[in-house]
């Protein structure tokens, strides 16, 4: 984990193939100073989901969103919510 207030981590690699793939955490946010980032796993979801639904599918706005919670969120914990938002049982703010 970095310290408080760093800059994200950035690792790049390159594969045989001649393709350069770059890997980022979330940045730091004030919000979760702490180590535990369940929250702020749930809260960058949420932001991604609200960000789609007032700009649509395609705006490329809230793809920064979507790094984030991806880089954040284990995928059961996903693909759980993306469960529970189609049924209508999804217990955050949307």
């Amino acid at each position: 984990m970095r310290p408080y207030g760093s800059q994200p981590t950035s690792l790049t690699t390159s594969h045989t193939l001649g393709c350069k793939i770059e890997l980022k955490t979330a940045p730091a946010d004030f919000r979760f100073p702490t180590t535990n980032q369940t929250r702020h796993c749930f809260t960058r979801y949420v932001e991604f989901h609200r960000c789609v639904a007032a700009k649509g599918d395609e705006a490329a706005d809230c793809e920064r969103f979507a790094k984030y919670y991806r880089a954040l969120c284990p995928g059961e914990w996903v693909d759980k919510w993306n469960e529970q938002r189609e049924n209508g049982t999804f217990p955050g703010p949307l």
